[in-house]
């Protein structure tokens, strides 16, 4: 099987070509609107703050994934965070996830060092969320009807 290379790039929204905007968009809302049948409003207004990254990443010009990288005091007050995290459906089982999570911890230890980075995870991927440096510090609790836990990146 051939190695996959992936084009990360993350970078504010005024940054995002209109065909990246809509490529993260489309991704969100057929993974967590419609596969995931979570009724909500995905745009939130967090995505066009000044402080909001977009991680996108392509291979060949296709759409890969995508998570958003959030400022302390947008999520969490003294936490920074990484969320709306998927890999399009046509890239899953490529462990692409992890590549793309550690880019986006890397960065978000670069953008704002003194703070630690949470995360809001669907708790059937806790073990992956660990094996990325992650600890569990909370119960499970539901998020749309979704077992989630909230995790903290360990400090290095």
């Amino acid at each position: 099987m051939n190695k996959i290379t992936i084009d990360w790039q993350i970078m504010p929204f005024s940054e995002l070509s209109n065909y990246q905007l809509y490529d993260l968009l489309k991704a969100r809302s057929d993974v967590f609107v419609v596969e995931q049948t979570c009724i909500y409003s995905d745009m939130d207004d967090i995505d066009t703050l000044d402080s909001t990254l977009h991680l996108v990443g392509y291979s060949d010009g296709k759409f890969v994934g995508t998570c958003r990288l959030l400022a302390p005091g947008v999520a969490y007050e003294n936490y920074s965070a990484i969320g709306r995290v998927l890999i399009s459906e046509a890239f899953r089982g490529q462990q692409l996830a992890a590549p793309m999570m550690q880019a986006a911890i890397d960065r978000t230890v670069t953008e704002w060092p003194s703070h630690q980075c949470k995360i809001s995870a669907q708790q059937h991927l806790e073990r992956f969320y660990q094996s990325l440096g992650f600890k569990t510090v909370t119960d499970m609790y539901l998020e749309d009807d979704i077992p989630h836990i909230g995790m903290l990146l360990a400090k290095s």
